[in-house]
């Protein structure tokens, strides 16, 4: 017996000192929409958007790399992507039905639960560091209109016209959509990120223009935390596709509360919410876990999409061939 412990001892003192994997220190994902993506695009085109989606997840793999924050690099990722015309947000943002711009955005620390959102804003050229504004720097959590134009003015928020955010191609779809029947108008995109920091926090924030064609006032999931944005200390999750969907169904914070009754890991339970919950073509999400493990299903024939970690992965997909 005295012979068969020491045996097992040694086991166990050998397995201890084994090498292990080692964490992940950080990760980040990243999306810019999903929906009826053409796999005819040319192929300059394609690279066009993967180019976008590199640079974008880039901004915030150099922020974590460098020990940043999640919450900076969420938020360094999402400016970028609103200044891309390639993507449904900020200058490039679709139109409503009257031909103008109303954007929305929100972002949340997973940490503490603090989280800030505006809808419907006009002239704030970053909507994503309004929406920061809203968390850090008032005691509310959602401002809309003409209160968030009006914060956006307190804190110097750079302005721009509202036909700044305007491009060729969202005109022409626009011009299109307005010489056919309103229910001809295709579902929006939303561009977003999440992301694990080294020190272990998550954060996750999204900003759209919306659906084309919508009518004047009209908010989807995007800057509704727990629909379309969430973070805690389990999971992060940004969301894209129809709006009205996530917003029926909590996606986010169903999503992250699997993860946090420890029911399934972010990833897991992303997937599971995805393919079993949402109806096919509603759109897709991009997860990070507290685990390190990222996941980016969707349920359209594509989702514009990038993940990056501390264990060198870098890659960004379109179609589902591509990173999942």
């Amino acid at each position: 017996m005295t012979r068969t412990l020491a045996v097992v001892a040694l086991a166990a003192a050998l397995a201890a000192c084994a090498p292990s994997e080692p964490p992940v220190r950080w990760a980040i994902a990243i999306h810019g929409g999903a929906g009826t993506i053409s796999r005819e695009l040319s192929e300059a085109e394609r690279r066009e958007y993967e180019q976008a989606l590199a640079s974008a997840l880039a901004a915030g793999r150099d922020v974590l790399a460098a020990g940043g924050s999640a919450l900076d690099a969420v938020e360094r990722v999402v400016i970028q992507m609103e200044d891309d015309p390639h993507f449904n947000a900020g200058r490039g943002a679709v139109l409503t039905w009257d031909g103008g711009h109303e954007l929305d955005a929100a972002i949340m620390d997973g940490s503490t639960l603090a989280c800030g959102a505006v809808a419907g804003v006009t002239t704030v050229r970053h909507p994503i560091a309004l929406a920061r504004g809203v968390m850090e720097r008032t005691e509310h959590v959602f401002l809309a209109g003409e209160g968030a134009e009006r914060l956006a003015g307190e804190l110097a928020l750079e302005r721009v016209d509202n036909d700044w955010f305007t491009t060729p191609r969202r005109l022409a779809a626009w011009e299109a959509l307005r010489a056919g029947p309103p229910s001809a108008a295709p579902g929006g995109g939303t561009v977003g990120a999440v992301a694990l920091d080294a020190a272990g926090r998550l954060a996750a924030a999204s900003s759209t223009g919306g659906t084309l064609g919508k009518r004047r006032g009209r908010i989807g999931d995007t800057p509704v935390i727990g629909a379309g944005t969430y973070a805690d200390g389990a999971c992060a999750v940004s969301a894209t596709g129809r709006g009205e969907e996530f917003l029926r169904r909590g996606v986010a914070r169903a999503i992250a509360l699997e993860a946090e009754i420890g029911r399934s890991s972010c990833a897991e339970a992303a997937e599971r919410i995805v393919r079993e919950v949402l109806a096919e073509g509603d759109g897709g999400v991009v997860v990070v876990g507290r685990d390190g493990r990222i996941g980016m299903p969707f349920n359209t024939p594509g989702m514009y999409r990038g993940a990056a970690d501390a264990g060198g992965r870098f890659e960004v997909a379109i179609w589902d061939d591509g990173a999942r």
